[in-house]
């Protein structure tokens, strides 16, 4: 645009048969400053379109004329509308003669931006080619700011269903390049300086920064947000930005969007090269902003998450105890296994036990039913509460009666499972109380396996609980006890995935560590849920 409003340097292309007619508009055309296209027909006008498309040079508007020798002027538009790429193309029409209104209407339906009676004057001609273009261009804005929205709320919900801070930081970057059209970077540090980096799939996968550029990088974050409040956008010189994060190698001025948490404690910054974030303009930056401003609220809850994921496992790893502090249960070997939930899923409150009392041995394995830190909290009660019990009760029948009106009345939202087994080393009987568990399995050495005929309602529900089961185990025989995140399946039956651990079982090597580690390496990678294990034998086997 010039000095005086007017648009130049635009690109006309001129369809008109007759050769005079042709040259007399483009020559108006070029007086104006406009670089001109002209054709005779609309074959022509096509197969130009090709080139240029090919070229990435399309013209900006079309002045073609009405009575073409090989189409009209307006199959010319349907045509010009109907392809993907030339559909934005403003489309003018022109006539030497009169043009009734009701085709004049039919070409508005097809997309016709404007007509014009030749000969015109020149100013009317250049005002017709302006208007057409700058309205298409007010076209093209609004679809690309909607284009820019739709992707805004595409990632916003992506990242808000993101499981880890690794997954919101891949996805929040993969957002930014899509609204920018760059490469992009988002950095996201937790209060224990750690930094989640995620970049955009446009960066090439070689020569990513070392762990040299995160520590600048986290560095400035925390000097750049320190008394923060809201989004800060500002530009960071190269010198002072590590090169490699938006192209392998490369240095750029980075144009960051920086927000801190609510709690005001981990920054988050999303970022791009300056460049390229200055051909969105304002509006972009706008988007950029709020797009910055969901991730931070998208992380609050990962980053309590993470802290609170820790607390329970100190938890869990505190007051579970590990196998070389199991207690010494004379006439008995045992084994026990904890493999904690994949890291993106919640704690659970899976336990083992394992007592030594007057009338022998008693074991359990049992999960307090939800997936947080009150899970594995009352999994602590419980269990201190098993230990107390049995300093002078060793019925696992009656202990599961006082665990569940302990857990009735102190959590009586909450409900627990437990198999409890009491087992006498010199004769091997053994008696079983089962509260809504998976019962015990019996593994003998001659390649068969069978689960034990003990069943109860779960603990927490206040309803009473059976007899316990009572059998005898042969020096042999292998006792396994397990939580159901061993084999417990989204979308499979409980029945069958059973029968999987039962046959798995039967087929294990003997001994207890490489029964519990074939079990572990079918059924425990990936798991949803923690996994607690206690496999035992009579000694001296």
């Amino acid at each position: 645009m010039d000095a005086k409003g007017k648009l130049t340097g635009t690109t006309v292309m001129v369809v008109d048969d007759v050769e005079a007619s042709r040259y007399a508009m483009s020559t108006v055309l070029s007086r104006a400053g406009h670089r001109v296209v002209p054709v005779a027909t609309g074959g022509e006008a096509l197969a130009e379109l090709d080139v240029r498309l090919r070229k990435g040079t399309l013209p900006d508007v079309a002045l073609v004329d009405v009575g073409l020798p090989d189409m009209s002027g307006f199959d010319l538009c349907r045509l010009f509308k109907e392809r993907p790429h030339t559909a934005g193309i403003p489309v003018v029409h022109f006539s030497a003669s009169a043009v009734p209104p009701a085709v004049h209407c039919a070409g508005m339906d097809m997309g016709v931006e404007a007509y014009l009676k030749v000969p015109a004057e020149p100013l009317e001609i250049e005002a017709v080619v302006r208007a057409a273009v700058r309205n298409a261009q007010l076209r093209a804005g609004d679809r690309a700011l909607v284009r820019r929205l739709t992707l805004l709320s595409e990632t916003i919900v992506t990242i808000q269903s993101a499981r880890t801070l690794q997954e919101l930081s891949d996805a929040a970057a993969e957002g930014v390049s899509r609204l920018t059209g760059t490469p992009a970077a988002v950095f996201v540090l937790d209060q224990d300086d750690q930094l989640y980096r995620g970049l955009s799939r446009d960066r090439i996968p070689v020569a990513l920064p070392d762990e040299g550029a995160d520590r600048a990088v986290a560095g400035l974050l925390r000097r750049l947000t320190r008394g923060q409040a809201g989004v800060q956008l500002t530009t960071v010189p190269a010198p002072l930005w590590p090169a490699g994060f938006f192209r392998p190698g490369v240095e750029h001025d980075a144009r960051l969007a920086l927000v801190v948490t609510q709690d005001g404690r981990a920054p988050v910054c999303l970022a791009a090269p300056a460049r390229g974030m200055r051909r969105v303009g304002l509006e972009g930056e706008t988007l950029l902003a709020q797009l910055a401003q969901a991730t931070a609220l998208a992380a609050e809850p990962l980053l309590m998450y993470k802290v609170e994921r820790h607390v329970a496992l100190t938890l869990q790893h505190s007051f579970l105890p590990q196998p070389h502090r199991l207690p010494d249960l004379p006439g008995l070997d045992v084994v026990v296994r904890y493999v904690p939930a994949s890291r993106q899923t919640e704690i659970g409150g899976d336990f083992y036990a394992a007592l030594r009392v007057d009338e022998g041995a008693l074991t359990a394995v049992g999960d307090v039913v939800g997936h947080s830190l009150d899970a594995a909290t009352v999994m602590v009660e419980l269990r201190h509460a098993l230990r107390a019990y049995a300093v002078d009760e060793s019925d696992p029948a009656v202990l599961a009666e006082r665990l569940d009106r302990m857990l009735h009345r102190y959590h009586p939202d909450t409900t627990a499972t437990v198999c409890l087994a009491l087992i006498d080393p010199e004769t091997g009987r053994t008696r079983i109380a089962n509260a809504g568990h998976i019962p015990p399995l019996i593994v003998r050495d001659a390649g068969t396996a069978d689960y034990a005929k003990a069943a109860g309602p779960l603990l927490g529900v206040g309803l009473p609980h059976p007899p316990a089961t009572e059998l005898f185990l042969e020096p042999t025989d292998r006792l396994l006890m397990v939580t159901d995140g061993l084999i417990e399946t989204r979308g499979t039956d409980l029945t069958a995935s059973l029968e999987q651990l039962r046959a798995a079982s039967s087929g294990a090597l003997p001994g207890l560590d490489a029964l519990c580690d074939t079990l572990l390496g079918t059924f425990g990678h990936d798991r949803e849920d923690d996994i607690a294990m206690l496999a035992l034998r009579l000694g001296g086997v």
